[in-house]
């Protein structure tokens, strides 16, 4: 995944955030079963499911327990790099 680019020229951001409830979900899985990825990167409407990230460039982590992201996530990474999925 490439960082996209806004119709006025600048990147768009992505950030990437951990769901805690597929977490939850792989822990109850058959040993023998597959799990889900876990792993979120988000980049405008674009929603990517993945088990691995690797950010190029600058990369912010942020904790906000009170104001989370419309989605319910309180703890993500921010980049304007581009983002790396590694399923």
């Amino acid at each position: 995944m490439t960082t996209k680019t806004k119709p006025n020229g600048r990147k768009a951001k992505a950030w990437v955030h951990v769901n805690q409830h597929k977490i939850r979900a792989n822990s109850k899985l058959p040993d023998d079963a597959t799990p889900e990825p876990v792993l979120t990167v988000k980049q405008g409407k674009q929603n990517t499911y993945c088990f691995e990230v690797e950010f190029e460039g600058k990369t912010k982590f942020v904790y906000r327990p009170d104001k989370p992201k419309s989605c319910g996530a309180k703890v993500w990474a921010e980049t304007d790099g581009n983002v790396k999925i590694i399923k």
